[in-house]
């Protein structure tokens, strides 16, 4: 019988990264108190070490201006590709 893959939160995850970063405990500790594998805290901790700069900076601002940007650019070209698709069916005679 197989072993059903386990999914944990965000939330989870990030309590255990917060507490492999503080170092109170060894990642050994921490692993057998969540039953989580040494080397997916590991990962997680390194995970939010590298995103905790980008908390403080305005570089997500940013990157949340250039995607609202993005956004609206595609459906600008979703509307005219639908105007094009209709024209064509219209002009083919498929239009029903």
């Amino acid at each position: 019988m197989k072993n059903k893959r386990r999914n944990h939160t965000a939330q989870f995850k990030a309590k255990v990264a917060f507490e492999a970063a503080k170092s109170d405990k060894t990642i050994a500790d921490l692993a057998s108190e969540y039953e989580v594998h040494p080397t997916q805290i590991t990962q997680w901790r390194k995970h939010l070490l590298e995103l905790l700069p980008g908390i403080f900076s305005r570089r997500r601002e940013t990157d949340q201006q250039e995607q609202e940007e993005l956004t609206a650019e595609l459906y600008q070209q979703i509307g005219q590709l639908k105007v094009e698709l209709d024209w064509l069916k219209k002009k083919s005679g498929l239009d029903a």
